[in-house]
């Protein structure tokens, strides 16, 4: 086993996932979706927790694994999570009331991104996580970093593409997309970005206050 994959399965066991969250996991994989790796869901709970975060949304509900995480750091936030499938959503809507989590603090919206985000408030969250497909990928980046409060950060899962960002011979759009995401990122003065390689990437971006006008 290389070393990577030996870290990856160090890093997967040691973020530990109660009942719920395992049901969910199983949940993901019948339905057919890809749910976040445990250490990814590790990283947003300690994000949410280090946000101290009260208003947390979700692009690409699933069937509620990093849903679960990001309440496990913030106890006390409202979620609003948005996917197209009504079938996913009920799958998540059942996690979280096995989770003990009320109705009131999970808001659950099916319909496309696309056509939600620009109806969201801007700067209103704490948290936007992007966990959905691919081609959506920059849209919802940008639509994320209006919605989210200075201070707060836009999450995006599976950020590397399964390696594909980091191998200069794969030039599909999406690939050639993020790289210019995270090259354009990395020379912004508006935002504070960093890639973390756990679990095929988790992508975070902190919006910084806008700088001061000079006195006079």
């Amino acid at each position: 086993m290389q070393t990577t994959s030996l870290i990856a399965k160090y890093l997967d066991d040691l973020a530990s996932e109660d009942e719920v969250l395992t049901a969910a996991r199983d949940a993901s994989v019948e339905l057919g979706i890809t749910p976040i790796a445990p250490a990814v869901g590790a990283q947003l709970a300690a994000v949410a927790a280090g946000t101290q975060a009260t208003a947390i949304l979700e692009v690409g509900t699933g069937a509620g694994v990093s849903g679960l995480w990001l309440l496990r750091g913030a106890p006390t936030a409202t979620l609003t999570s948005i996917d197209t499938e009504l079938d996913h959503q009920q799958h998540a809507r059942a996690a979280f009331a096995k989770a003990g989590i009320p109705v009131t603090r999970a808001r659950l919206i099916t319909g496309k991104a696309r056509d939600v985000l620009p109806r969201m408030n801007e700067s209103s969250y704490d948290i936007v996580l992007i966990d959905a497909d691919q081609a959506g990928m920059l849209e919802y980046v940008e639509h994320a970093l209006a919605l989210v409060r200075v201070g707060g950060s836009v999450l995006v899962a599976h950020a590397l593409l399964g390696g594909k960002v980091a191998d200069p011979a794969q030039r599909d759009d999406a690939a050639s997309d993020v790289r210019a995401l995270l090259k354009e990122l990395a020379t912004s003065d508006a935002v504070q970005a960093a890639v973390s390689p756990v679990g095929d990437g988790l992508l975070q971006i902190v919006r910084k206050p806008e700088p001061a006008a000079p006195k006079r």
